[in-house]
C-alpha cells in the first residue's frame, strides 16, 4: 500500500521551484489562473450557482 507522507513548507518550496524552472512564470501563472476558476466554476457548480445557464434560460423563456 502506498503511504502520503506529510507535505510540510520546505517541500512545497522545492516543488514550487522545480515546477517554475519547468514551466517559467509567465505560464506558471496561466496555469494557476486557470486552476482557480476551474476549481471557482466547480464550486458554484456544485452550489448550483450556475448563474450563466440561468440567464441563457430566462432570456430563451421570454423570446418564446
Amino acid at each position: 500500500m502506498f503511504w502520503i507522507l506529510p507535505v510540510g513548507i520546505p517541500e512545497l518550496l522545492i516543488i514550487f521551484l522545480v515546477a517554475l524552472l519547468i514551466f517559467g512564470g509567465r505560464r506558471l501563472s496561466n496555469i494557476g489562473r486557470g486552476l482557480g476558476e476551474g476549481i471557482r466554476n466547480f464550486r458554484s457548480g456544485v452550489a448550483g450557482k450556475d448563474e450563466k445557464a440561468i440567464d441563457g434560460e430566462e432570456s430563451q423563456k421570454s423570446r418564446s
